[in-house]
């Protein structure tokens, strides 16, 4: 069988899941994040809205966020609909099947994950085409996000580990005047009460889009929740917007002489009570 792409859909020629460029694919869709880089510095905020526009759109976007979603860990764990794309031909129909237009997201499968107090954390988990358009889109986010964003913060950062946080507390903690006492925050149930106004204030990308998101609501036991406060924890691009918030903006004017270092560091840290972190 042979992907028909939908009408109204632009058509590359590309039929067959293993016939796409990949390389080519990476290539456009990085050349179009450093020109949203390049935008965001200049602060030409309309242009970074039509590059963003411009990726999301793109045949090599789609590719690159249906290969993430069938190639990570969950890609065996459906959502609401009970269906994933395990099969090539799943896949490249998978691409042609995200437009904006007439996209309307299906609400979260909640489930619950332990947590080390013994208490449990909720998830929310998207139906794959969710999923998709979230990566998708977040690919245009996070040019905009990693050159906005606080360059000593380390949660939902690509390419930053823990490792990278402890050699900030080395920096920062290691000479002879460094401060002895460091203060450690925990902001209660931020995913579970960040305001939706605020996000689609503060967050640089498609409005419509990202409140679709916030207000989907979740399913539990064959019930329909209403979403009305806070960001799902669970989808790919859920914690970019909540962490660009609460890093970004909120900590910043709480205690703007702060250098904040996010992530527990390792015990040696604790021993010498030179530990920041925030959750």
């Amino acid at each position: 069988m042979t992907a028909v792409p939908p009408a109204g859909a632009s058509f590359h020629g590309v039929t067959d899941w293993h016939a796409i460029d990949w390389e080519s694919a990476n290539h456009t869709v990085r050349r179009l994040q450093a020109r949203i880089v390049k935008a965001t510095k200049e602060e030409s905020w309309g242009k970074v809205k039509a590059l963003q526009r411009l990726l999301t759109h793109s045949f090599s976007g789609k590719a690159l966020a249906v290969r993430r979603v069938t190639e990570n860990q969950g890609k065996n764990t459906p959502g609401v609909d009970q269906i994933i794309w395990n099969t090539p031909h799943k896949k490249i129909n998978a691409i042609y099947s995200l437009r904006q237009r007439d996209y309307h997201p299906q609400p979260l499968r909640r489930i619950y994950i332990p947590k080390k107090n013994g208490k449990k954390r909720p998830l929310g988990i998207p139906v794959m085409k969710c999923r998709s358009m979230q990566a998708l889109y977040l690919l245009a986010l996070d040019p905009v996000a990693e050159t906005l964003a606080d360059p000593n913060s380390y949660g939902f950062r690509p390419g930053r580990s823990t490792a990278d946080a402890i050699e900030q507390c080395f920096n920062v903690l290691g000479k002879q005047a460094s401060p002895q006492w460091i203060l450690e925050g925990d902001i209660k149930g931020c995913f579970d009460a960040i305001s939706h106004a605020w996000l689609l204030t503060h967050i640089p990308m498609e409005k419509a889009m990202l409140k679709k998101w916030l207000t989907a609501g979740y399913m539990e036991q064959h019930i329909l929740y209403p979403t009305e406060a806070g960001t799902p924890q669970g989808g790919i691009i859920s914690g970019s917007p909540s962490c660009r918030g609460k890093l970004g903006k909120t900590e910043e004017r709480a205690c703007p002489s702060l250098n904040l270092i996010e992530n527990k560091p390792t015990s040696q840290w604790k021993d010498k009570r030179c530990c920041y972190s925030i959750a």
